[in-house]
């Protein structure tokens, strides 16, 4: 299919109306594939500035039609371009005949395997002599010491070969089979199937199609990976894939590169597959079983020291500040005063206050007795010794809480490129925070995280071996037996995650996947790998991504990340059709992302030495294309307050290696933040990240490792305090009420929409009627609106205020005749919980991109002996700006705790407005 001018495969549905409003004339038209329906496609066609959308559906023989207005027999074909042909005559029911196929855009050049982050597979082609001679000189070499398994595979190649023509590939192959194909068999027998050396030989291999994509470069690389599948599968018949006929351009010549480009596409994505089945089965025939490994038991977990402060107390009064939080305590002793030291249970301690514009400083409250509490403002050396504090006095809450699941858990990221190189003795810098940036105080450095995930590119180490590597250094440092929750890789990529004994069974619904976006989309040189799961009631997503290298690649870069959120399968399968950024709770990406910096190395170079970051990150790719909506959309990243992690000189951090001499002449890698670690979380959820900076000591990759912590509140299984049914009338019920729903869609269509309602809190989704009102006053956007009685009444399957209040509703906005998305969007319960209407007003997005916006009236009533509620643990440390008068043991009476609190600052502040100015056409809105 890829022959054909009109069909453009899996763009989205606003890429489509793009190009379609670009084209111009009435008539234009092109296909893609659906959204809503696997093997479907979606007709789009542009008539009088507005596009049309028309179903193709495949009936159970597989015949193809067009879902078009009543009355109109549906015509049958048995393939798309006899539909096509088909409707490019009038009266088919189409609004106007098909007649002007829009092609495809052109696309960026392919990317190459990475040749200047790391070695990449150099060290292959350094060994392999140019020119046949050199192919026949590694075929005809002698096979004494390699294994049995080898002989017979090199044979099958020399056989081969001589009815294939010679070239490079076959040396790099050679080259393979004679020395790495043992150390992949080896690594499959210890348990990792990834094949590493088979993967940096076929990049190696596949680069001329990079440099140059030629017809005779395409038969050359085609004919090696047709001869090396003869070689895994010899009883195999060489033939190429099947290829879909009557596709046909009206040039020859281009039809047939394109068929041979997907021919190796097919090749690429299926050659690995055949050699791992083919070693796999050799270990299985040879009886090479997988070695047992012992459970240890695990250790005792260390206690943690009593910690000291130097604070000032009010204005001027210096005192010693102990925590001891296996005691539960908290004591102050004052300097040079005759007042005896003050000690403060836990459960007396009401609140933390934390002040915004003096970042040292904080306010304890304290419960002294009945009558009244006390408060403190104490002022510490540095804001980093005040965050210590608060963490140390967290923890103290939590472990001596008595509640049975928690309510706050701590979760470290990491990434790290190893530039394909073995890992230090000891990552104790890393695992640990500490370096450059905003790190970890010493005080709480080694206090063990409930969560470990762990993302690394170019990681020559096997799979098993890397996950043993990490547990055993947390093991050392933190006195911990860590348990796997999930490995993912893809090649060199490969992210870690690994929880505490303790919260094992709190994990489930565990979910890995990987998408590849290297040479032609088939390679996994460049990728992601993500994992997902649940923690009692809250859902995480985690990706780890290695994007396009080069500076001048910042299209491509976006491109693979559109690539990987619309192809990675995570979460719930419920939730497949929203966007991936709106299907978990907290969502980490974090990885090589490979942004540049768009200014002269030299000038990149005095900021740095001057620490002038801010100039920097002015001209951070990454922060420019997400001003622009082009990637990570709604997304947060911590301040970054340390220097470039890339390009350094492998062996030290002293400076940066810029310059890089290949055959083609110099190429210059500018100083970047190129590893970065972003997160995105559903509204009014709680999610503080306590550090974010890179290691210092690390020297052994040209990139240094970089870490994230993060303060995460969740949920746990709701039990209600009245068991349903257990009252004397019939159960009182919760229900949310909706007054009305305006939606504004970027698109040319004029399709009449529903809305679709999911929630853990519903039984099953649920869907609006359709829209009521409906214009397009302004070019390019639809403006739709839903009354009351086309709105469904939801009914949450628990009623109590305090389940509800963590619950999320996400909608999508839904074409009646395409049933494809316009745009989805999350909102919080717990601004909605009211006996009064609430407005609510957020974004729609729709794979990556901003669609539109959504605004509304909601009603959330709770039955009146359902509308307890605790405060959480994580709500006792609140946000307030400086007092004018603070004071020294100022008495206050004993108010309630939700007036003393403000919106911390990590949670999102509700949408003011809109980012595009098409949407402002809402009434009413500035």
């Amino acid at each position: 299919m890829a022959a054909a001018s009109w069909y453009h495969r899996d763009i989205s549905r606003v890429v489509a109306e793009e190009l379609l409003a670009k084209a111009g004339r009435d008539g234009c038209f092109l296909v893609r594939d659906s959204e809503s329906v696997s093997g479907a496609y979606a007709l789009c066609l542009l008539f009088q500035r507005h596009v049309h959308t028309y179903r193709i559906l495949p009936d159970g023989e597989g015949l193809l039609s067009v879902q078009t207005v009543q009355g109109i027999q549906a015509r049958c074909f048995r393939t798309l371009p006899e539909l096509i042909g088909a409707y490019r005559q009038p009266n088919n029911g189409l609004v106007t005949p098909l007649l002007y196929p829009v092609p495809p855009a052109r696309q960026a050049a392919e990317e190459d395997s990475d040749g200047e982050d790391g070695r990449g597979g150099g060290h292959v082609a350094s060994v392999v002599p140019a020119g046949g001679a050199g192919v026949g000189a590694w075929l005809s070499a002698p096979v004494s010491g390699r294994g049995h398994i080898s002989q017979q595979l090199h044979q099958r190649l020399q056989e081969q070969v001589r009815s294939s023509p010679a070239s490079d590939f076959m040396g790099f192959m050679a080259e393979y089979l004679n020395h790495h194909l043992q150390l992949d068999l080896e690594a499959l027998r210890q348990g990792h199937p990834q094949l590493r050396h088979l993967s940096t030989a076929l990049v190696t291999a596949c680069r001329a199609l990079h440099r140059q994509v030629t017809p005779d470069e395409i038969d050359f690389t085609l004919a090696g990976l047709e001869t090396l599948a003869r070689v895994f599968d010899p009883p195999m018949s060489p033939c190429s894939p099947t290829r879909e006929q009557g596709l046909l351009t009206s040039d020859p010549d281009l039809e047939l590169l394109l068929n041979k480009i997907s021919t190796v596409n097919h090749l690429l994505s299926s050659l690995e597959k055949k050699v791992l089945k083919s070693l796999q089965e050799t270990v299985s025939r040879h009886n090479l079983a997988l070695p047992s490994v012992a459970a240890a038991p695990p250790p005792a977990a260390k206690p943690l020291a009593v910690q000291s402060f130097e604070v000032k107390v009010g204005k001027s009064q210096r005192a010693a500040l102990k925590v001891d939080v296996e005691a539960g305590t908290v004591t102050i002793t004052k300097r040079s005063s005759g007042s005896p030291e003050e000690t403060i249970p836990q459960d007396k301690i009401l609140q933390l206050i934390k002040y915004q514009s003096m970042q040292s400083k904080v306010r304890l409250v304290y419960d002294r007795d009945l009558q009244k509490n006390l408060s403190r403002d104490l002022v510490f050396s540095s804001a980093r010794k005040r965050e210590a504090f608060c963490q140390l006095l967290q923890l103290m809450k939590i472990q001596h809480s008595n509640l049975d699941e928690p309510d706050l858990i701590s979760v470290y990221i990491g990434t790290w490129n190893m530039g394909s190189t073995p890992p230090p003795r000891s990552l104790a810098s890393w695992l640990t925070s500490r370096g450059l940036g905003h790190t970890q105080d010493e005080t709480t450095a080694c206090i063990p995280h409930d969560i470990y995930v762990i993302g690394t590119q170019e990681n020559s180490l096997g799979d098993r071996e890397w996950v043993e590597f990490l547990r055993a250094s947390l093991k050392t440092l933190m006195a911990i037996d860590y348990r796997v929750v999930a490995l993912q890789c893809l090649w060199s990529i490969k992210v870690v995650v690994l929880v505490k004994p303790e919260h094992e069974r709190r994990i489930s619904h565990v979910h890995t996947s990987s998408v590849k976006t290297g040479i032609a989309n088939t390679l996994g040189n460049k990728g992601a790998v993500g994992v997902s799961f649940l923690f009692n009631g809250t859902s995480f997503g985690f990706v780890n991504c290695h994007l396009a290298s080069g500076s001048e690649k910042t299209h491509r870069r976006n491109q693979n990340y559109s690539d990987i959120l619309r192809s990675l399968v995570l979460g719930d399968k419920c939730l497949g059709a929203f966007d991936l950024t709106l299907r978990f709770t907290h969502l980490f990406w974090f990885g090589d992302l490979n942004y540049r910096l768009d200014m002269d190395v030299q000038d990149i170079l005095a900021h740095i030495t001057k620490r002038e970051f801010e100039a920097l990150l002015a001209v951070d790719q990454l922060n420019l294309e997400r001003e622009k909506n082009k990637v990570f959309l709604r997304f947060s990243e911590g301040d970054i307050s340390f220097p470039p992690t890339y390009r350094y000189e492998r062996g030290s951090r002293d400076s940066y290696m810029w310059q890089k001499f290949k055959p083609t002449g110099m190429r210059i890698n500018v100083p970047s933040w190129c590893d970065r670690i972003l997160w995105k979380s559903h509204p009014e959820t709680h999610v503080v990240c306590n550090s974010y900076g890179c290691t210092d000591d690390i020297v052994t990759s040209d990139h240094s490792p970089v870490f994230a912590t993060f303060e995460v509140g969740v949920t746990s299984q709701f039990v209600p305090k009245n068991a349903p049914g257990s009252g004397s009338g019939p159960e009182a019920l919760a229900c949310i009420e909706w007054e009305s729903i305006e939606v504004i869609v970027k698109t040319s269509s004029r399709s009449k929409c529903y809305i679709e309602f999911h929630s853990y809190c519903l039984e099953e989704p649920q869907r609006s009627g359709e829209n009521t009102s409906q214009s397009c006053d302004t070019p390019g956007f639809l403006k739709l609106g839903w009354s009351a009685k086309h709105l469904p009444v939801l009914n949450p399957i628990l009623p109590d205020l305090e389940y509800l209040g963590d619950q999320h509703l996400l909608l999508s906005i839904k074409g009646v005749e395409s049933c494809e998305s316009y745009g989805e969007c999350c909102i919080a319960m717990r601004s909605m919980i009211s006996s009064m209407a609430q407005q609510f007003e957020t974004f729609l997005f729709h794979r990556g991109e901003e669609t539109g916006s959504i605004r509304g009236w909601v009603k959330v009533r709770v039955p009146t002996d359902r509308r307890s509620t605790r405060e959480r643990l994580y709500e006792w440390i609140s946000f307030e700006e400086e007092d004018p008068e603070p004071t020294d043991s100022k008495p206050c009476p004993k108010p309630p705790l939700q007036c003393l609190r403000s919106r911390p600052r990590s949670l999102p502040e509700p949408a003011a407005g809109y980012t595009n100015p098409a949407y402002f056409i809402f009434e009413g809105v500035p």
